[in-house]
């Protein structure tokens, strides 16, 4: 049942949801409002990472947003496990500190960069947080204006002594994330989790992957869990669905079995 402990004047509130206290905007079209729903958002991808994920694991988080899932790889990883989270949006960034700070998460790093394929900068533009919107779909690629913020390689940013899972939610960004992180992919042979939802992009992505030595599965991923933390059982997102792709090097031994193999670089569901 909701325990929602501040409901002020402005945009952020917290609830008492699966995995710990969760500040979200409640303006926000699709987290914000499952949260508020449901207590948890995107389940099914949860349950996957449950599979993925081993105490002592190093997990990256790329395209973080508030948190949602930096929360349940943290409890997954534990106290000797180390998770990264990148995530450009400033107000976004501060939210999801605000979820790390809220917990006492200690196993937790959080970076407010653009994870791309060079060095520079981007522009993330302005957004009205106050207002309804859907803020976890920001493009940052094609904005000319806006908040400056860096743009780095993965590659130079970062060096870890290991790598389980890289988690890429980067709004068509993610072939420019991948082209950045070759080294870490190479050395490491991650399983790589990503969004893959923008049609045009697909081909370049999927051959991007196969090029990097992975095999790709198709993983869709609801927006609404009937057996959700606060038992609520309107949908608010019928017939929604992310699509992912899981990504594992063609030596490594998961079992891949109960998802589709991405075989064909021209097909998408969504064309289909």
């Amino acid at each position: 049942m909701l325990e929602k402990i501040i409901n002020g004047n402005g945009f952020n509130a917290i609830v008492k949801g699966k995995y710990g206290y969760v500040v979200y905007n409640k303006n926000d079209m699709y987290i914000g409002k499952a949260i508020e729903k449901y207590g948890e958002f995107s389940e099914s991808e949860v349950e996957l990472f449950r599979d993925l994920c081993d105490e002592g694991d190093i997990v990256i988080d790329i395209g973080a947003n508030i948190g949602t899932h930096t929360m349940v790889f943290s409890q997954l990883v534990g106290p000797e496990g180390r998770v990264f989270a990148f995530e450009p949006q400033r107000i976004v960034f501060q939210t999801l500190c605000a979820n790390m700070a809220i917990n006492s998460i200690s196993n937790v790093e959080c970076y407010q960069v653009a994870l791309s394929a060079r060095e520079g900068f981007l522009f993330v533009p302005d957004v009205r947080y106050d207002k309804e919107g859907n803020f976890g779909g920001i493009e940052i690629t094609k904005a000319k204006q806006g908040v400056r913020i860096p743009a780095v390689k993965l590659d130079n940013f970062l060096r870890v002594p290991k790598l389980k899972l890289i988690k890429i939610d980067v709004e068509g960004m993610e072939s420019d994330v991948l082209a950045g992180a070759t080294r870490a992919i190479q050395q490491h042979k991650p399983i790589i989790y990503l969004e893959n939802d923008r049609v045009e992009k697909s081909k370049q992505l999927i051959e991007l992957i196969w090029s990097l030595k992975y095999r790709a599965y198709w993983h869709f991923a609801p927006l609404f869990n009937p057996s959700n933390f606060y038992a609520c059982q309107e949908n608010l997102f019928p017939n929604l669905y992310s699509i992912n792709m899981l990504c594992v090097h063609k030596s490594s031994a998961l079992d891949t079995s109960r998802f589709p193999e991405v075989s064909d670089s021209d097909y998408h569901p969504f064309r289909h």
